[in-house]
């Protein structure tokens, strides 16, 4: 942070035990970590405050949610041109007829919908026959 290295740091130990002397160092050491680690403890509450005060937790979802749709539509964009360029280039008749907008709903899939639906009921119908056929005794 301060760019200080470990030449520098020996320097001001050295200069420390001379200005304090052997006896009185380690109660000084002692006493400047724990002023140390009350200030860290009071800027990082300080820091919570601030944050819960201005509400950090919303903004970062907020800017979480604004990339998320960010991303989601220059994906939605790339696939777009995508088509039109497929579409631009004439890839065939073939291809235009079995290619409709992928963005739109096919209209083929509702319509083989509609028509399974009654096929589903008669299978409906064909199960108490099969489940009876089951449930008569067999003379063996």
């Amino acid at each position: 942070m301060f760019d200080i290295g470990f030449s520098e740091l020996l320097l001001i130990a050295l200069v420390t035990l001379l200005v304090m002397g052997p006896e009185r160092l380690p109660q000084t050491v002692r006493s400047v970590s724990l002023w140390i680690g009350r200030l860290k403890q009071m800027v990082s509450k300080a820091r919570k405050d601030l944050e819960q005060e201005v509400g950090m937790d919303d903004i970062r979802q907020q800017l979480h949610n604004e990339q998320v749709m960010r991303e989601l539509n220059e994906s939605k964009e790339h696939l777009e041109d995508s088509y039109n360029h497929a579409f631009e280039k004439g890839l065939g008749e073939d291809f235009d007829r079995t290619m409709e907008n992928p963005f739109a709903e096919p209209l083929a899939d509702k319509e083989s919908l509609a028509s399974e639906e009654p096929s589903a009921s008669s299978n409906k119908e064909q199960e108490p026959s099969a489940s009876r056929n089951k449930e008569q005794p067999t003379d063996d």
